[in-house]
């Protein structure tokens, strides 16, 4: 068993009053994290799963007398992939506001109807969490940082999805049918999705532009489609994360670029899956590009752990001077260069030095990468 981090704060907000949310793309180990919770309770508890049609109509209508008699003598309620369950965010709401002693958790694999539907409702009522797959630190806490930093070559190949992890040697198979259909469930269920072929075409389309600026108008050339397809779809697609985005940095400098964004992917086996790349880390040419999506989305996951409350960047200019990743929090900012080879001597463009000389800046390579990704 695998320690996730995020298992002691939910430990500490049981009980506190308010739902807890756990959010994450499927297949992150949401239901692994709640068994572990129900394997701990002492206390009467009840699972329902809103993937199943009965769940969703008996959740249908809710008021608290409905709620009492479902929950019956449970203390401790468990709602998987509370997103397909019709007006969830005012069966939660009740259940906070109306049935004091009782603890309820909600999962979601996707945040598009989870959220709009539980934001209003449950403001001041919820604790809400990301789970993703498992994050470098936590594999460091499992086997050790030598191990870990050895096994680099493969997370940036393979990922680490926990089926992937625990499975080596099947690493393409499941990444393969993960990628194919399943992981995009629920943005294929949706009402709004008109084209299944077109996403696809335009998850390959950002699966080969990570690490570049995106252009929505030359993806919609791309892939065949018009601009706000495209821009639906990748909000869908960042709603159920699968990938995110970086927006420019910009204050100072005439030329920097003010409205780009880059797109990443929260895990490289998904995106290598998507390509259908899995050679070595020896005999590729992206490299570069897996490295930088590797270290961003560590990054992410150590940042969500250690409740980063800033906000994330990249900087350019229009002569392409570049600097990879920015944080801001408290009115510090911090800049970082991601670099695979680590024998050369690599430095943060002038351009930017001058304009922003408080800034704390880092290079960080294979060698010293746990000072980035760990506490």
């Amino acid at each position: 068993m695998i320690t996730r981090n995020i298992l002691h704060k939910i430990e500490k907000e049981l009980f506190t009053g308010k739902s807890i949310l756990i959010l994450g793309p499927r297949q992150v180990g949401k239901s692994t994290l709640t068994e572990l919770l129900l394997e701990k309770s002492t206390i009467p508890y009840i699972v329902f799963n809103g993937d199943d049609a009965d769940v969703r109509v008996l959740f249908k209508d809710m008021n608290e007398l409905k709620l009492k008699r479902l929950f019956r003598d449970a203390k401790l309620v468990i709602i998987d992939e509370a997103q397909r369950i019709e007006n969830i965010g005012l069966t939660l709401k009740i259940g906070v506001d109306k049935l004091k002693d009782v603890q309820i958790i909600a999962t979601g694999s996707s945040a598009f109807e989870l959220a709009e539907e539980i934001n209003e409702p449950l403001t001041g009522r919820k604790w809400e969490h990301l789970l993703l797959p498992f994050s470098f630190e936590e594999m460091v806490n499992k086997h050790g940082l030598l191990t870990e930093k050895r096994l680099l070559n493969e997370r940036l190949v393979f990922g680490y999805y926990p089926e992937v992890v625990n499975n080596p040697g099947n690493e393409k198979k499941i990444l393969s049918i993960l990628s194919d259909s399943y992981l995009y469930k629920d943005v294929l269920s949706h009402n709004k999705l008109k084209k299944p072929d077109v996403l696809q075409s335009l998850l390959k389309a950002l699966a080969l532009q990570v690490g570049n600026e995106v252009s929505y108008n030359e993806l919609a050339k791309t892939i065949g489609a018009d601009k706000e397809t495209v821009e639906r779809y990748i909000d869908l697609l960042e709603k159920t994360y699968v990938v995110y985005r970086l927006t420019a940095f910009s204050r100072n400098v005439r030329n920097e670029l003010k409205k780009s964004r880059k797109i990443y992917f929260y895990d490289n086996g998904i995106r290598n899956a998507i390509i259908g790349n899995f050679s070595p880390v020896e005999l590729r040419s992206d490299v570069g590009a897996l490295w930088e999506n590797y270290v961003i989305s560590e990054r992410l996951k150590y940042l969500q752990k250690n409740d980063f409350y800033g906000f994330r960047y990249f900087w350019r200019t229009t002569q392409q001077q570049e600097v990879d990743y920015l944080e801001e929090q408290d009115n510090v900012l911090k800049a970082f260069e991601f670099k695979w080879n680590s024998t050369k001597k690599h430095k943060i463009p002038k351009t930017f030095m001058d304009a922003y000389s408080n800034a704390e800046t880092y290079i960080i390579t294979p060698e010293n990468v746990e000072e980035f990704l760990m506490d």
